[in-house]
């Protein structure tokens, strides 16, 4: 990955990051937390990868892809740099992937 979409990766999470938590309205005691950006090395688009704490996770990826528009039109005004990327979101599966190895290793270890 060039240094480039490293550094783009950094600036959508961030941004997306503050317009999800002052615009956009979920259910109280719910956390959103951006995960990782993957952003294709033409910046055509970015995968954000979300995990959901308190919520159902299905419903809150419903909420934002129905937002995706205002999500996307704040985030284009946010950046200074062209092309801005077309945001999909995604639930993030990585995590859960390792929570079931470290439960697998700690099984090993008790043993």
């Amino acid at each position: 990955m060039t240094n480039r979409i490293l550094k783009v990766n950094g600036l959508i999470k961030k941004e997306l990051g503050k317009i999800i938590q002052k615009d956009i309205e979920i259910q109280k005691n719910t956390l959103i937390t951006i995960t990782r950006v993957k952003t294709l090395a033409n910046l055509n688009q970015a995968f954000v990868y979300i995990s959901v704490i308190g919520g159902d996770e299905k419903e809150i990826i419903n909420i934002l892809k129905k937002k995706i528009y205002n999500i996307q039109q704040r985030l284009n005004k946010r950046l200074n740099m062209r092309p801005i990327p077309k945001i999909i979101f995604k639930l993030e599966k990585e995590t859960e992937k390792a929570a079931r190895v470290e439960k697998l290793l700690e099984k090993i270890k008790e043993k």
